[in-house]
């Protein structure tokens, strides 16, 4: 078969009822479809199909589904493991919006957090977005960076993805739009191979309100995916990317396999596969992963 369709919820939460009415319903379209082939039962499993477009095999199983909160991945079913994964950090691989977090300290958590929510759904330009949140903070005692980070929780599934994907020779980045603060303790703790984010300048124990050049923004990410991938000898075909928010969008849509992660509204309308009800691990099964393979972080 020519194509994979990826169903991948909470364990237990897939019948085969729904894999058969799902079935059904690429069938009725004219598809020819293979036996399913489980990987984590009743969690994640694999419908091989062919003589169907796999934007119209999403469309048909979700049809079929309703409101079942089952992730849905449809893509050719060659080359599914990749080589290369890029990462955003904020709202991905850790649960918080870091920035926003530190805010609190200086008593302007939900008016950070405001500038912050648009900015991630494409509303605002992201660069000047950072540059005024950041101002907001001069003078803000730098601990409350390590204050942050004492309560930054992991996403759920991040250190079974990294090391996964690690274990089967894959290269793995953090990029983020973030701080460097935070983002060389998550890829410490994740195993990520390297990290890039921007540098928040301090100076005498405080925040002095300001980012150092060059920011990294959409643009930044979007190139260190291909300057990796070209590093690694690689095609973006070899590649994944995963984000929520806008400044994901370019590398999400560039990357062979691009994720939009509970993601932000224009984020998810706008990438070509969505992870909506499942946590980290959906990204090791739509690549065809086993969870017998899984290696914990």
């Amino acid at each position: 078969m020519t194509h994979v369709l990826t169903f991948i919820a909470a364990p237990g939460a897939i019948s085969n009822a729904q894999l058969l009415a799902a079935k059904g319903a690429l069938t009725a379209l004219g598809a020819d479809c293979d036996a399913p082939d489980w990987l984590a039962a009743q969690e994640a499993v694999d419908l091989p199909f062919a003589s169907l477009a796999p934007e119209q095999a999403v469309a048909a199983a979700k049809s079929a589904l309703g409101q079942a909160p089952i992730d849905l991945i449809a893509q050719p079913a060659e080359g599914r493991k990749k080589k290369l994964l890029l990462a955003d950090m904020d709202s991905t691989i850790v649960t918080s919006e870091t920035l926003d977090e530190i805010a609190a300290f200086a008593g302007l958590k939900d008016q950070i957090a405001e500038i912050t929510a648009r900015s991630m759904n494409g509303e605002l330009d992201f660069r000047q977005a950072l540059i005024q949140r950041v101002g907001m903070l001069k003078g803000l005692d730098a601990s409350a960076l390590d204050e942050t980070w004492k309560t930054t929780e992991l996403t759920a599934g991040a250190t079974t993805l990294i090391a996964t994907m690690r274990a089967n020779g894959a290269h793995t980045a953090l990029v983020s739009g973030g701080f460097t603060f935070f983002t060389s303790k998550v890829a410490e703790v994740c195993g990520f191979h390297e990290h890039h984010a921007n540098t928040l300048l301090l100076a005498d124990g405080k925040l002095l309100g300001t980012v150092g050049e060059p920011i990294l923004d959409r643009d930044a990410k979007l190139a260190t995916l291909k300057r990796l991938a070209a590093q690694l000898g690689l095609s973006l075909a070899e590649t994944a990317a995963v984000g929520d928010g806008a400044n994901d969008l370019a590398m999400i849509q560039a990357a062979g396999l691009g994720f939009a992660f509970h993601a932000k509204p224009s984020v998810a309308a706008a990438a070509r596969h969505r992870i909506e009800h499942t946590d980290l691990r959906a990204l090791l099964y739509a690549q065809g992963y086993r969870a017998a393979e899984f290696v914990a972080g």
